[in-house]
């Protein structure tokens, strides 16, 4: 997943070690609970050498559950729910978890139909929204960049037709070829899931990239947030 996700490349790392990268296969589920346990032991080895971590993301929800030591609740799987939920589409999902809770609902992927069920199983098990409950580990200071929309969303654009001239779609292409089901694909969020209708021909190329350009632009809306 190197274009899609907008991957580092050895060049733009100038020789300054970049970890927790290639670090599962795409056909395979990876949890946030995985990351957190890659990531710590990563941690304390930069530690260990005298070196300060630096996380650079992505993803708040898995950032906040590294840093500040959020504590999941702990909801064993309903595959009868799970099963119900999969033949709903993203936007049915969405809708769901927002009335059931709209605190989660602001920070997810709204294409990554994973989490919006999981989400969904975990709100409709408990009967309402969990306190999350923080254990803070590490000494942190948090940056961030704010460009401004106008700028931001320039980037945005500029950024996709980029990965696009350097063979996004070929990638999906290859993927697909090497055994990903486009279902798996839809999963992984975002880019892929509107690479995965593109390929099916659900979507026209021009729609294609006019609805990812705006789906990116809300996930980064939602990132500022």
């Amino acid at each position: 997943l190197d274009i899609g996700t907008g991957k580092v490349t050895e060049e733009e790392m100038g020789s300054i070690p970049h970890h927790m990268l290639d670090v599962c296969d795409p056909k395979d589920i990876y949890s946030v609970a995985d990351f957190v346990v890659g990531a710590t032991n990563t941690i304390k080895e930069i530690i260990n050498r005298g070196n300060i971590p630096i996380i650079v993301g992505g993803t708040g929800f898995y950032i906040d559950t590294l840093v500040r030591g959020t504590s999941l609740p702990n909801v064993p799987k309903n595959e009868e729910l799970r099963k119900e939920l999969e033949s709903k589409s993203k936007e049915e999902l969405f809708e769901m978890l927002l009335k059931l809770d709209d605190n989660r609902a602001q920070d997810i992927d709204k294409d990554n139909k994973v989490r919006l069920i999981r989400a969904i199983e975990i709100s409709k098990t408990l009967g309402n929204v969990p306190e999350i409950k923080t254990n803070t580990k590490y000494n942190s200071i948090f940056i961030g960049i704010n460009p401004g929309d106008e700028i931001l969303q320039k980037n945005i654009q500029t950024r996709l037709l980029q990965r696009l001239d350097d063979g996004m779609v070929a990638e999906a292409e290859n993927l697909h070829k090497e055994g990903l089901s486009y279902e798996r694909m839809r999963e992984l969020g975002l880019e892929y899931s509107f690479l995965a209708d593109y390929l099916e021909n659900k979507k026209s190329y021009e729609e294609f990239i006019s609805l990812l350009n705006i789906a990116i632009w809300q996930y980064a809306r939602r990132q500022k947030t």
